[in-house]
């Protein structure tokens, strides 16, 4: 299990809604912010629980080597925007941050979580699942055991995944889902809201209902 500890000082990129919760996280979990960076002009200068946006990719450019020291978290709901974030920061030599974990987040034995990653209130991680980077656990959702979660994911609020389920790389599983044991969720898959996966999603499809049925994605 990878967790933040107490002292290791980070970098925020991103200061809208996410931003929020990353920062109360953090903050609970003992993870001193350093830094609030957002690309969004309009931001620059704001206050978010305290933290001034100092600028977006230009500031921690400009910065030099000064803040590669700290390691940094994306803080963006979008998974197609958290990943580009978090690959033009490894790119440019800033490191991912220890994932981020809720103090009330339940992470059971041989759970390991990814770096950049971020467990909210609530949710639970049950034994042998391993989550990639930069992923999403969010508010109160259930993950059980054997789980296999890929890089860039969001697991809604509410979501339940039954034990040995997989789920690609950037798929989104939507507020309240369910997927049933053994299901295979594929890339950039979205599940829509309270919908019920019965059996395996192909890559890049779109579900909903209950029990979940393709529909044609916009």
């Amino acid at each position: 299990m990878n967790e933040a500890s107490a002292g290791d000082g980070i970098l925020v990129f991103g200061a809208s809604g996410h931003a929020k919760v990353v920062i109360d996280i953090a903050e609970k979990a003992g993870v001193p912010v350093l830094g609030l960076y957002d690309d969004d002009v309009t931001l620059h200068g704001r206050q978010v629980y305290g933290y001034t946006v100092k600028g977006g990719k230009e500031a921690l450019l400009s910065s030099g080597d000064q803040l590669k020291a700290h390691r940094t978290v994306v803080a963006i709901g979008s998974n197609a925007a958290r990943s580009k974030i978090a690959a033009w920061l490894v790119a440019n030599g800033y490191a991912l941050c220890e994932a981020l974990v809720h103090p009330s987040a339940q992470l059971a034995r041989g759970a390991i979580i990814g770096k950049g990653s971020v467990v909210m209130a609530a949710a639970v991680i049950n034994s042998d699942t391993r989550v990639g980077q930069n992923v999403i656990v969010n508010t109160g959702a259930i993950i059980d055991h054997d789980c296999v979660i890929g890089d860039g994911v969001h697991v809604a609020p509410g979501v339940t995944l039954c034990g040995g389920v997989s789920v690609g790389g950037h798929a989104m599983i939507g507020a309240g889902a369910v997927i049933h044991p053994n299901l295979r969720i594929g890339e950039n898959a979205i599940v829509g809201a309270g919908a019920t996966a019965l059996k395996d999603i192909e890559d890049g499809m779109t579900v909903v209902g209950s029990p979940a049925r393709p529909i044609d994605r916009k």
